[in-house]
Protein backbone atom coordinates (compact mmCIF):
# COMPACT_ATOMS: atom_id res chain seq x y z
CA UNK A 1 0.00 0.00 0.00
CA UNK A 2 3.00 2.56 0.64
CA UNK A 3 4.01 2.07 -2.84
CA UNK A 4 -0.11 2.58 -3.88
CA UNK A 5 0.06 6.52 -1.86
CA UNK A 6 3.47 7.10 -2.88
CA UNK A 7 2.31 7.14 -6.66
CA UNK A 8 -0.56 9.21 -5.62
CA UNK A 9 0.67 11.48 -2.70
CA UNK A 10 -2.20 13.65 -2.72
CA UNK A 11 -4.15 11.41 -1.65
CA UNK A 12 -1.95 10.57 1.39
CA UNK A 13 -1.39 13.84 2.39
CA UNK A 14 -5.89 14.59 2.39
CA UNK A 15 -6.04 11.07 4.03
CA UNK A 16 -3.32 12.31 6.41
CA UNK A 17 -5.17 15.65 6.90
CA UNK A 18 -8.12 14.09 7.74
CA UNK A 19 -6.67 12.23 10.61
CA UNK A 20 -5.01 15.68 11.79
CA UNK A 21 -8.45 16.70 13.16
CA UNK A 22 -7.58 14.70 15.81
CA UNK A 23 -4.23 14.97 15.66
CA UNK A 24 -2.83 11.56 14.30
CA UNK A 25 -0.71 11.96 11.01
CA UNK A 26 -2.06 8.69 10.18
CA UNK A 27 -3.68 7.76 6.75
CA UNK A 28 -5.50 4.99 7.93
CA UNK A 29 -6.86 7.31 10.76
CA UNK A 30 -8.37 9.39 8.44
CA UNK A 31 -9.66 6.60 6.26
CA UNK A 32 -12.13 5.66 9.06
CA UNK A 33 -12.66 9.24 9.49
CA UNK A 34 -14.02 9.63 6.26
CA UNK A 35 -15.81 6.45 6.46
CA UNK A 36 -17.52 7.51 9.39
CA UNK A 37 -18.49 10.52 7.97
CA UNK A 38 -20.07 9.53 4.69
CA UNK A 39 -21.89 7.14 6.95
CA UNK A 40 -23.75 10.18 9.13
CA UNK A 41 -23.91 12.17 5.27
CA UNK A 42 -22.80 11.84 2.18
CA UNK A 43 -22.76 15.72 2.00
CA UNK A 44 -20.70 15.89 4.69
CA UNK A 45 -18.56 13.25 3.44
CA UNK A 46 -18.41 15.41 -0.21
CA UNK A 47 -17.38 18.39 1.58
CA UNK A 48 -14.66 17.51 3.72
CA UNK A 49 -13.30 15.78 0.80
CA UNK A 50 -13.94 19.11 -1.17
CA UNK A 51 -12.24 21.34 1.36
CA UNK A 52 -9.46 19.01 2.54
CA UNK A 53 -8.32 18.53 -1.49
CA UNK A 54 -8.89 22.93 -1.38
CA UNK A 55 -6.45 22.83 1.50
CA UNK A 56 -3.94 20.75 0.67
CA UNK A 57 -4.00 22.15 -3.19
CA UNK A 58 -3.34 25.74 -1.89
CA UNK A 59 -0.42 24.60 -0.17
CA UNK A 60 0.95 22.92 -2.76
CA UNK A 61 0.63 25.78 -5.21
CA UNK A 62 2.17 28.59 -2.70
CA UNK A 63 5.06 26.09 -2.61
CA UNK A 64 4.82 25.47 1.19
CA UNK A 65 7.05 23.04 3.10
CA UNK A 66 6.88 19.32 1.96
CA UNK A 67 7.02 17.64 4.81
CA UNK A 68 4.26 20.18 6.40
CA UNK A 69 2.26 19.43 3.64
CA UNK A 70 2.62 15.16 3.86
CA UNK A 71 1.17 15.13 7.36
CA UNK A 72 -1.93 17.14 7.06
CA UNK A 73 -1.10 20.06 8.68
CA UNK A 74 -2.75 22.43 6.14
CA UNK A 75 -5.56 19.91 5.71
CA UNK A 76 -7.34 19.63 9.46
CA UNK A 77 -8.56 22.83 9.90
CA UNK A 78 -9.77 22.90 6.15
CA UNK A 79 -11.86 19.41 6.69
CA UNK A 80 -13.64 20.86 9.81
CA UNK A 81 -14.70 24.34 7.51
CA UNK A 82 -16.21 21.72 5.01
CA UNK A 83 -18.09 19.53 7.16
CA UNK A 84 -19.52 22.45 8.92
CA UNK A 85 -20.87 23.90 6.83
CA UNK A 86 -22.32 20.81 5.12
CA UNK A 87 -23.88 19.78 8.49
CA UNK A 88 -25.24 23.35 9.33
CA UNK A 89 -26.36 24.23 5.89
CA UNK A 90 -28.38 22.66 3.00
CA UNK A 91 -25.63 22.21 0.22
CA UNK A 92 -26.42 25.06 -2.41
CA UNK A 93 -23.95 25.84 -4.99
CA UNK A 94 -23.13 29.40 -2.72
CA UNK A 95 -22.44 26.89 0.45
CA UNK A 96 -19.99 24.12 -2.35
CA UNK A 97 -17.75 27.26 -3.33
CA UNK A 98 -17.47 28.60 0.32
CA UNK A 99 -16.50 24.76 1.36
CA UNK A 100 -13.87 25.05 -1.48
CA UNK A 101 -12.99 28.80 -0.30
CA UNK A 102 -12.82 28.12 3.43
CA UNK A 103 -10.64 25.18 2.50
CA UNK A 104 -8.30 26.75 0.84
CA UNK A 105 -8.61 30.28 3.56
CA UNK A 106 -7.62 27.49 6.08
CA UNK A 107 -4.54 26.37 4.85
CA UNK A 108 -3.17 30.10 4.49
CA UNK A 109 -4.12 31.04 7.99
CA UNK A 110 -2.43 27.77 9.35
CA UNK A 111 0.63 29.01 7.43
CA UNK A 112 1.20 31.93 9.05
CA UNK A 113 0.35 30.46 12.54
CA UNK A 114 3.27 28.20 11.64
CA UNK A 115 5.74 30.87 10.41
CA UNK A 116 5.29 32.36 13.30
CA UNK A 117 5.49 29.17 15.17
CA UNK A 118 2.09 29.64 17.09
CA UNK A 119 0.16 26.32 17.86
CA UNK A 120 -2.92 27.26 16.93
CA UNK A 121 -4.47 23.89 16.63
CA UNK A 122 -8.05 24.26 14.95
CA UNK A 123 -7.92 28.11 15.11
CA UNK A 124 -8.33 28.88 11.58
CA UNK A 125 -11.15 26.61 11.01
CA UNK A 126 -13.01 28.30 13.80
CA UNK A 127 -12.75 32.21 12.58
CA UNK A 128 -13.60 31.02 8.98
CA UNK A 129 -16.75 29.15 10.29
CA UNK A 130 -17.54 31.54 12.79
CA UNK A 131 -17.38 34.34 9.85
CA UNK A 132 -18.79 32.32 7.57
CA UNK A 133 -22.23 31.24 9.55
CA UNK A 134 -22.64 34.75 10.18
CA UNK A 135 -22.23 36.59 7.17
CA UNK A 136 -25.16 33.02 5.40
CA UNK A 137 -27.24 33.83 8.64
CA UNK A 138 -27.30 37.36 7.89
CA UNK A 139 -26.70 38.03 4.11
CA UNK A 140 -28.13 35.26 2.64
CA UNK A 141 -31.44 33.05 2.92
CA UNK A 142 -30.01 29.37 2.67
CA UNK A 143 -32.32 27.24 4.91
CA UNK A 144 -30.00 24.65 8.07
CA UNK A 145 -29.27 21.39 6.10
CA UNK A 146 -32.03 18.71 7.34
CA UNK A 147 -29.15 17.15 9.68
CA UNK A 148 -29.66 19.59 12.10
CA UNK A 149 -32.70 18.28 13.00
CA UNK A 150 -32.58 14.73 12.73
CA UNK A 151 -30.10 14.13 15.24
CA UNK A 152 -31.14 10.37 16.66
CA UNK A 153 -31.05 10.46 20.34
CA UNK A 154 -31.41 6.67 22.00
CA UNK A 155 -34.48 6.95 24.47
CA UNK A 156 -32.74 5.61 27.48
CA UNK A 157 -29.22 7.00 28.71
CA UNK A 158 -26.70 5.56 28.33
CA UNK A 159 -23.13 5.93 29.37
CA UNK A 160 -21.00 4.02 26.95
CA UNK A 161 -22.69 5.45 24.29
CA UNK A 162 -22.15 8.98 25.36
CA UNK A 163 -18.32 9.33 25.77
CA UNK A 164 -18.01 7.52 22.59
CA UNK A 165 -20.33 10.13 20.78
CA UNK A 166 -18.20 12.59 22.10
CA UNK A 167 -15.52 11.51 19.50
CA UNK A 168 -18.48 11.51 16.77
CA UNK A 169 -19.33 15.02 17.71
CA UNK A 170 -15.21 16.66 16.65
CA UNK A 171 -16.65 16.24 13.40
CA UNK A 172 -19.89 16.73 13.89
CA UNK A 173 -21.27 13.26 13.51
CA UNK A 174 -24.15 12.64 16.16
CA UNK A 175 -24.58 9.03 14.50
CA UNK A 176 -23.68 5.99 17.60
CA UNK A 177 -21.64 3.67 15.03
CA UNK A 178 -19.48 6.84 13.75
CA UNK A 179 -18.62 7.98 17.27
CA UNK A 180 -17.21 4.15 17.78
CA UNK A 181 -15.60 3.89 14.43
CA UNK A 182 -13.61 7.53 15.64
CA UNK A 183 -12.63 5.90 18.51
CA UNK A 184 -10.85 3.03 16.68
CA UNK A 185 -9.16 5.35 14.24
CA UNK A 186 -7.57 7.52 16.86
CA UNK A 187 -6.95 4.12 18.40
CA UNK A 188 -4.91 2.01 15.65
CA UNK A 189 -2.89 5.32 15.63
CA UNK A 190 -2.44 5.93 19.53
CA UNK A 191 -4.22 3.77 21.51
CA UNK A 192 -2.87 6.29 24.87
CA UNK A 193 -4.58 9.01 23.48
CA UNK A 194 -8.07 7.17 22.58
CA UNK A 195 -7.62 5.85 25.97
CA UNK A 196 -7.31 9.17 27.63
CA UNK A 197 -9.60 11.07 25.11
CA UNK A 198 -12.49 8.09 26.43
CA UNK A 199 -12.24 9.31 29.96
CA UNK A 200 -12.06 13.33 28.89
CA UNK A 201 -15.12 12.56 27.30
CA UNK A 202 -16.61 10.52 30.37
CA UNK A 203 -15.78 13.72 32.65
CA UNK A 204 -16.54 16.20 30.26
CA UNK A 205 -20.59 14.25 30.49
CA UNK A 206 -20.44 13.88 33.77
CA UNK A 207 -19.43 17.46 35.37
CA UNK A 208 -21.54 18.76 32.84
CA UNK A 209 -24.33 17.14 34.02
CA UNK A 210 -23.19 18.30 37.99
CA UNK A 211 -23.58 21.59 36.68
CA UNK A 212 -27.08 20.68 35.03
CA UNK A 213 -26.53 20.96 30.90
CA UNK A 214 -29.58 19.11 29.57
CA UNK A 215 -28.82 15.59 29.22
CA UNK A 216 -30.00 15.36 25.19
CA UNK A 217 -27.52 17.55 24.67
CA UNK A 218 -24.55 15.92 27.19
CA UNK A 219 -25.79 12.63 25.29
CA UNK A 220 -25.22 13.42 21.85
CA UNK A 221 -21.68 14.19 22.94
CA UNK A 222 -21.79 18.04 22.72
CA UNK A 223 -20.09 18.92 26.48
CA UNK A 224 -17.58 15.98 25.46
CA UNK A 225 -15.95 16.36 22.15
CA UNK A 226 -13.60 19.68 23.28
CA UNK A 227 -12.45 17.89 26.45
CA UNK A 228 -11.63 14.62 23.61
CA UNK A 229 -9.04 17.11 21.77
CA UNK A 230 -7.40 18.35 24.87
CA UNK A 231 -6.89 15.15 25.94
CA UNK A 232 -5.55 13.95 22.66
CA UNK A 233 -2.84 17.32 22.89
CA UNK A 234 -1.42 15.95 26.24
CA UNK A 235 -1.57 12.27 26.11
CA UNK A 236 1.59 10.37 26.63
CA UNK A 237 2.98 7.54 28.31
CA UNK A 238 4.87 9.67 30.83
CA UNK A 239 3.35 9.79 34.76
CA UNK A 240 3.21 13.38 34.28
CA UNK A 241 1.15 13.43 31.38
CA UNK A 242 -1.58 12.50 32.95
CA UNK A 243 -1.19 15.38 35.21
CA UNK A 244 -1.66 17.33 32.52
CA UNK A 245 -3.91 15.92 30.54
CA UNK A 246 -6.41 16.26 33.33
CA UNK A 247 -5.50 19.93 33.83
CA UNK A 248 -6.19 21.12 30.33
CA UNK A 249 -9.47 19.05 30.46
CA UNK A 250 -11.16 20.36 33.45
CA UNK A 251 -10.40 24.23 32.00
CA UNK A 252 -11.81 23.06 28.46
CA UNK A 253 -14.69 21.82 30.29
CA UNK A 254 -15.31 25.09 32.14
CA UNK A 255 -15.16 27.48 29.61
CA UNK A 256 -17.22 24.61 27.29
CA UNK A 257 -20.23 25.11 29.66
CA UNK A 258 -19.66 29.03 30.41
CA UNK A 259 -19.51 29.82 26.70
CA UNK A 260 -22.78 27.23 25.77
CA UNK A 261 -24.44 28.41 29.15
CA UNK A 262 -23.96 32.34 27.69
CA UNK A 263 -25.31 31.57 24.45
CA UNK A 264 -22.44 34.82 23.94
CA UNK A 265 -21.26 32.35 20.03
CA UNK A 266 -24.53 31.39 18.57
CA UNK A 267 -24.50 34.61 16.71
CA UNK A 268 -21.82 33.13 15.08
CA UNK A 269 -22.63 29.65 15.13
CA UNK A 270 -21.78 28.10 18.40
CA UNK A 271 -18.36 27.29 20.39
CA UNK A 272 -17.84 24.79 17.94
CA UNK A 273 -13.84 24.00 19.26
CA UNK A 274 -12.53 27.35 20.72
CA UNK A 275 -12.90 25.61 24.16
CA UNK A 276 -10.38 23.27 23.36
CA UNK A 277 -8.38 25.73 21.55
CA UNK A 278 -8.61 28.20 24.20
CA UNK A 279 -8.06 25.65 27.30
CA UNK A 280 -4.68 24.08 25.52
CA UNK A 281 -3.65 27.69 25.26
CA UNK A 282 -4.57 27.92 28.87
CA UNK A 283 -3.01 24.69 29.43
CA UNK A 284 0.59 25.42 27.33
CA UNK A 285 1.06 28.48 29.11
CA UNK A 286 0.55 26.78 32.74
CA UNK A 287 3.24 24.33 31.65
CA UNK A 288 5.48 27.24 30.25
CA UNK A 289 5.79 28.71 33.57
CA UNK A 290 5.89 25.16 35.80
CA UNK A 291 9.06 24.25 33.73
CA UNK A 292 10.03 28.05 34.16
CA UNK A 293 10.11 27.66 38.12
CA UNK A 294 11.52 24.18 37.50
CA UNK A 295 14.56 25.25 36.70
Amino acid sequence: MDEFFKKLPFIDHVLKGIGQIMLQENRWTGLLFLIGIFMGSWQCGVAVLLSTAAGTFTAMKLHYDKSEISAGLYSFSAALVGVALAFLFQTTILIWFLIALGGALAAVIQHFFIQKKIPVFTFPFIIITWVLVFALHHFTHIPPSAMLSSEVIPSEYDDFLTCTNGFGEVIFQGGVLSGIIFFLAVFISSPVAALYGLTASILGAGLSQLNGEPIKEIHMGLFGFNAVLSAVVFSGVKKTDGLWVLIAVLITIAIDDLLIDNHCLDIVGGVFTFPFVAGTWITLLIQKVFLKTKK
